[in-house]
């Protein structure tokens, strides 16, 4: 299992060794260690809890202080995906690594939650054409039209209508790193990855 967990700090331009130009997502990936190794036999399941990053005693509960020995600024838990070969075996805990876990050419996939939108309408949310103009019609162009049904009387489950949209969590696969540079714990990515400059995002081979 290759895993970590880091930050959105924006976005550049990468040219390989012939010259080609991709565009890349700059992730900051601080040193993490291993908090806890959870099993299938003490706590129902496998998974591994990482802790990364330094908060301030006092911005930390007292439970976070005893379990992570400190004020941690971000923690997740990575479970091993159904259908493949990942495990925990080997796994120990305050294991402690950084972005060097992870080499130019990885296949990777990132999960962060994306940019808030707000309340949209139908066409921003779901792409919906809108109306005409013509035909009488004067002020349609964005209304999301007929949403009831003669016979049900109801407006029918799941119809998709105006809406919050945005701040769902995202899963972006096949990415591809582009570059390691653990001096400055930076992993550069092909593509974009969702979420805002600052926003946490979990990266982990595929």
């Amino acid at each position: 299992m290759k895993f970590i967990i880091g930050t959105k700090a924006g976005m550049t331009q990468v040219f390989d060794e012939k010259g080609v130009c991709y565009a890349a997502t700059i992730l900051k990936v601080e040193a993490a260690k291993i908090s806890q190794v959870k099993t299938a036999e003490t706590d129902g399941y496998a998974a591994i809890q990482i802790a990364s990053g330094a908060q301030k005693e006092q911005r930390t509960a007292k439970a976070q202080m005893g379990h992570f020995g400190q004020g941690v600024a971000m923690a997740r838990e990575f479970r091993p995906r159904t259908g493949t070969t990942e495990t925990t075996e080997g796994m120990l805990k305050d294991a402690a690594f950084d972005a060097s876990v992870f080499t130019p050419g990885d296949t990777i996939m990132v999960s962060a939650i994306s940019k808030g939108k707000g309340f949209q309408g139908v066409v921003k949310r779901h792409g919906f054409r809108g109306g005409s103009r013509t035909h009488g019609q004067k002020h349609s162009e964005r209304e999301p039209g007929s949403i009831g049904q003669t016979g049900l009387m109801r407006v029918a489950k799941g119809t998709r209508m105006a809406g919050r949209m945005g701040s769902d969590l995202i899963t972006v696969k096949n990415l591809k790193v582009l570059q390691v540079n653990p001096e400055q714990n930076l992993l550069l990515v092909s593509g974009a990855v969702p979420g805002r400059k600052g926003t946490l995002v979990e990266v982990r081979g595929i």
